[in-house]
This record gives C-alpha cells, sequence and structure tokens, in this order.
C-alpha cells in the first residue's frame, strides 16, 4: 500500500494543480487577500508582508492534500518516544524541535492547542497522537453519514482512538479539557458570530474566535500551546537554496503561550505572522475570505 501511494501521490498533486490552475479556483480571493495586506505593515514598524504566489501555493496545497489522502497512513507509525528522534519512516525524515520536546510532553497533560491552515497542518493529528499526546479536534460532520463515520474511523483515527469530535457548545469544550484532553483550534478563520472579537493580522483588522479567551475565562489555569509543521529543506520561493538540505526533513515545532492574564488571540496572530513572512505560500487561508467581516469590500461584493 505504501508503494501505491508513494506512486500515486505525486501524480494526483500535478493533476489536481493542472485542473484547479485551468478552472481559477480561488485565484480572486488570494489575489485579494494579497493585495490587502501587501504593504500594510510600515516600514518603520516592521518588516513588510510577504504576498503569496498564486501558481506557487497551489501546488503546495495540492501537494499536501495528495499527501493526506495517500501517505497519510506514514504519520500513524511515528514513534512514541521522544528519544527516536531523527527517524526515517516511508522514504520520510522526521524530527523534533529541540526546543519543542519539553512543551510537548507537557501536551502530553492536555490544555488547548492553536494552529493555523499552514503547511501539512491536517498531519500533525496523527502525528501527536502517536506521541501519546490526547488530542480532541472538532470537525462538523459531513454528509452522507456514511462518509463521516469512514473519516472518523479510518481517517482521523490512531491505534483504534479517533481524534474527531463533534463539539459545538460551552458544555462540551468544558468537558474535554475536564477529561485532560488537549483541545484543537484551528484559529485563523474568519470569526463570524456575534460574540467576535477584533484583532489585527497582517496590519489589517480582523475578526477572531472568542472561544480561546470564553475557555481560559473558566478555565484560566490551562495552559495554551501553538504547534506546527516545517518541512525543512524545503526553500521558499524567491530565496537562494545555496547551503540547503537536499533532504526534506519533516521538524515538529511547539511552543507554550499565554497565562491567564494574556492576550492569547495577538500572541497567536503574531506567531502566524511570522509564518507568513517565512514562506506566505503555505498558508492556506489566503485562498478564504479572511478578512470579510472587517473588509467585505475587498471581495467585490
Amino acid at each position: 500500500m505504501f508503494f501505491k501511494g508513494k506512486i500515486i501521490a505525486p501524480v494526483f498533486a500535478r493533476v489536481a494543480y493542472s485542473v484547479l490552475k485551468l478552472a481559477g479556483w480561488k485565484r480572486g480571493t488570494v489575489l485579494a487577500n494579497a493585495k490587502h495586506v501587501a504593504g500594510a505593515v510600515p516600514s518603520d514598524i516592521g518588516p513588510s508582508v510577504a504576498t503569496p504566489d498564486y501558481n506557487t501555493l497551489l501546488k503546495n496545497l495540492t501537494r499536501h492534500a495528495s499527501e493526506l489522502l495517500f501517505r497519510f497512513g506514514t504519520f500513524k507509525k511515528l514513534p512514541h518516544d521522544f528519544t527516536a528522534y531523527p527517524c526515517r519512516v516511508d522514504g520520510w525524515d522526521f524530527a523534533l524541535d529541540e526546543a519543542a520536546i519539553p512543551v510537548l510532553e507537557k501536551m502530553r497533560k492536555g490544555g488547548i492547542f492553536l494552529t493555523a491552515h499552514y503547511g501539512n497542518y491536517e498531519a500533525m493529528g496523527p502525528w501527536l497522537c502517536r506521541l501519546g499526546i490526547p488530542l480532541v479536534a472538532s470537525y462538523i460532520p459531513l454528509k452522507p453519514k456514511w462518509l463521516n463515520n469512514i473519516l472518523e474511523r479510518k481517517i482521523r483515527a490512531v491505534n483504534g482512538r479517533s481524534y474527531s469530535v463533534d463539539a459545538r457548545t460551552p458544555r462540551d469544550f468544558m468537558r474535554i479539557l475536564n477529561e485532560g484532553n488537549l483541545f484543537c483550534l484551528l484559529s485563523d478563520q474568519d470569526s463570524r458570530i456575534p460574540s467576535a472579537l477584533t484583532g489585527t493580522l497582517l496590519g489589517q483588522p480582523v475578526n477572531v474566535n472568542p472561544l480561546p479567551d470564553f475557555l481560559l475565562k473558566h478555565r484560566p489555569q490551562t495552559p495554551v500551546f501553538i504547534c506546527w509543521m516545517e518541512e525543512r529543506g524545503a526553500s521558499p520561493k524567491g530565496t537562494s537554496t545555496k547551503g540547503a538540505s537536499s533532504k526534506k526533513v519533516r521538524v515538529l515545532h511547539a511552543v507554550e503561550v499565554g497565562g491567564v492574564q494574556s492576550k492569547v488571540n495577538d500572541q497567536f496572530n503574531k506567531w502566524l505572522e511570522e509564518r507568513v513572512r517565512e514562506n506566505p505560500n503555505l498558508w492556506y487561508s489566503f485562498t478564504h475570505r479572511r478578512f470579510y467581516s472587517q473588509s467585505p469590500e475587498i471581495y467585490g461584493g
């Protein structure tokens, strides 16, 4: 199965890229977002915002989608013990950032885990589970029901345990934390609910999800983490590859943020801005109408 997936994955990625590029999928949204954030931060305050290249972003997105469809099982084989890293599984190299190891150890005791639609973010789920972290991620159930059952029992499951739940109410979220789980939340989406908070991302006003603040208000001692995967050796477009390793290594990063009085959303947005400046072609929320609540006019109605 591994060898079949190894062959099919790149073929699928190339075909999917060609089809989506031909259809102009999300091109208008990507360009609108790019124009909106370009030069939004004055040079005397900080570095300018790097804007995405539509074709490169699409290539990255289809490559990661193909890996999820045909190579997802590799992430379910990764070692449990931190000492087993770096390692090679199914021809891919994996490592843990040295500074992340004590943070990952603490994540085994539960908390709140924030991340973004950045890089191969979905693949972190099985990797964290393999590390013994009690991950729980809330997904809206898909229809038909049989498809959702396959996703929960076969795809979003590691060692017979599904990390996918349908949590919608404050009671659901509190129960997840009370049970000692690590609750995952994608925090880079436009929040369009009445209780949404305001913030700033890439120099522009945005609506942010109020859930982290709500949870910390009721569970103020809950630790908050940010986790992401870096593909080291994959150079961003426009950067020199001199001295770069020809071997791609998937590196897991984790940091702890916050505290009782901290503004977690602000810290998360600052972290995300750093990732986008590193490589804007890996932030897939450029394909979403991220700034719609605050600036609907940029999307042309």
